[in-house]
């Protein structure tokens, strides 16, 4: 059928290609989406606690591990301590803001997947050296600074002195760094606790508790954990939803109306076979009289004829599928390729510094039996038109 002087019209062959290539830019599309959705949840949110319980007032830190000593709800799969807060980093003519927070390495892996996204590869090199700080790839960058330099950390709400506030400071030691790719690495630091808790001066106070839940959307247990561990200390408890979850939302309804919307484009290019196969139709009026003389029913033509029309559309959405997969699987690279070529930062605004994509089987079983279906729905009228020819009208000036 597709070979040389076959009835397969011009028309049918831009009809097929329209259909390769709507099937193909839907795949791309919801990989491209999959692709923010993995790198949020597994990359963005495996960096940050799930809830996060910071006190009005610094807290002892050994009432707070004696709290987390007692036994947790199932849903929580780790508890840390914390101090946190904001400062300026300083080195040669460069100063940029920063959250510095200050952990325990022991404990804090049971919170976050920090240590994935170290070079060093470890969080135990914080206890190593006194005032020792990893802080995130592109702020080193920026402030041209490496492994082993040390950076004078400001701390704006200072001192009161009779000169007046005088802002309290320190130099730390860079020890190693974070690359997460994502923005993490352009605002985070991390120190020791003990470092952090002379740095912030709260004494053994800290700041909170960070929670990892084992579901992320059932915190109800974690929340209610964390309500119940502080007795009289007045905390506010937020969650990883309050900074993500409307973007997180928002690229679920995203992919649903990519979907949606893409499907009319593949229903177009579908339903496009329609000019193509009444096309064959007109061309084949000769061979269908002479079936229908020689005793086929018209059922058998309308079989013949939607058969030829769903193996088009097999090939066409078959086609799509390998086209749509290939080009989402060198994306990446082809971006990041372009990226460096021109020097573009089209990333700079996103949460991730990249473009990720994720192929999933689910959608192309989803969206090749939605194309499916259109094709089936297509080419019933070209079938139907053949099987109502007349032979005596068609042979009749033969």
């Amino acid at each position: 059928m597709l070979a040389r002087g076959s009835a397969l019209s011009y028309v049918s062959r831009l009809a097929l290609l329209g259909l390769v290539l709507s099937v193909a830019v839907l795949i791309l599309v919801l990989s491209v989406v999959n692709g923010f959705e993995r790198e949020l949840r597994d990359r963005v949110l495996a960096l940050l606690p799930d809830v996060t319980a910071t006190a009005y007032q610094p807290i002892p830190r050994l009432e707070v591990e004696a709290a987390l000593a007692r036994p947790r709800p199932s849903q929580v799969i780790g508890a840390a301590a914390f101090v946190q807060g904001t400062v300026l980093l300083s080195s040669g003519n460069e100063i940029l803001g920063a959250t510095m927070t200050g952990i325990e390495p022991a404990s804090y892996r049971a919170v976050t997947r920090l240590e994935t996204y170290l070079q060093g590869g470890s969080l135990d090199i914080l206890n190593s050296q006194r005032f020792g700080m990893v802080i995130g790839e592109r702020l080193a960058l920026r402030l041209g600074a490496g492994v082993g330099d040390r950076l004078l950390v400001v701390l704006p709400a200072g001192t009161l002195s009779p000169a007046g506030a005088v802002p309290r400071q320190r130099r730390f030691t860079v020890v190693d760094l974070l690359s997460s790719e994502s923005q993490l690495d352009s605002q985070a630091v991390y120190v020791n606790l003990q470092d952090a808790q002379k740095f912030f001066r709260t004494g053994n106070g800290v700041h909170g508790v960070h929670v990892q839940a084992r579901d992320l959307f059932n915190l109800d247990e974690a929340v209610l954990y964390l309500q119940n561990l502080w007795g009289q200390h007045q905390v506010r408890l937020t969650t990883w939803m309050r900074g993500y979850g409307n973007l997180y939302q928002a690229i679920a309804v995203q992919k649903l109306t990519m979907f949606i919307l893409l499907s009319f484009l593949v229903g177009v290019a579908a339903f496009n076979l329609v000019s193509g196969l009444m096309m064959i139709v007109e061309q084949r009026r000769h061979d269908v009289a002479v079936l229908r003389t020689l005793g086929a029913s018209s059922g058998l033509v309308v079989v013949l004829f939607v058969i030829m029309g769903l193996l088009l559309a097999l090939f066409g959405i078959a086609m799509g599928l390998l086209a749509g997969g290939a080009l989402a699987a060198w994306l990446p690279d082809i971006f990041a390729w372009v990226s460096s070529r021109f020097s573009l930062d089209l990333m700079s605004q996103y949460f991730i510094a990249y473009l990720p994509t994720d192929l999933r089987a689910s959608d192309f079983f989803n969206v090749g039996a939605a194309a499916l279906v259109l094709a089936v729905l297509a080419v019933i009228y070209p079938a139907r038109r053949a099987a109502k020819l007349l032979p005596s009208r068609v042979l009749a000036h033969e």
